[in-house]
């Protein structure tokens, strides 16, 4: 899979692209609680990560606005989300550093 995670227009960008799947969303934050992680644009919630199945699975959810779609998910690795908060802790785009800890605990 090909993976980006940049800086991008003032925003950070997160890609990730396969052959079954692209997830892609920018963001101003990531709001970390025990076993999700929120993607904020605009003090708007655009979308989350969070764990299916306990933590066997790691679902990536956009939310549109479509009629009747609230959300797209798609899986992503684990890997992924490891790369993306390392880039976002780095770039200052964690609320809380303390709530990324036990996500980080709990779900990696």
């Amino acid at each position: 899979m090909e993976t980006t995670i940049a800086e991008q227009h003032g925003r950070m960008l997160a890609r990730i692209e396969g052959e079954d799947r692209v997830f892609e969303v920018s963001f101003d934050a990531i709001e970390p609680t025990d076993v999700t992680l929120r993607f904020v644009r605009d003090d708007d919630r655009v979308g989350s990560i969070y764990n299916d199945d306990g933590t066997a699975r790691t679902m990536a959810r956009l939310t549109t606005a479509r009629d009747g779609t609230d959300f797209i998910g798609v899986e992503v690795p684990k890997e992924f989300v490891a790369e993306l908060l390392d880039a976002a802790s780095e770039a200052g785009r964690i609320t809380d550093e303390t709530a990324l800890e036990g996500y980080r605990l709990r779900v990696l």
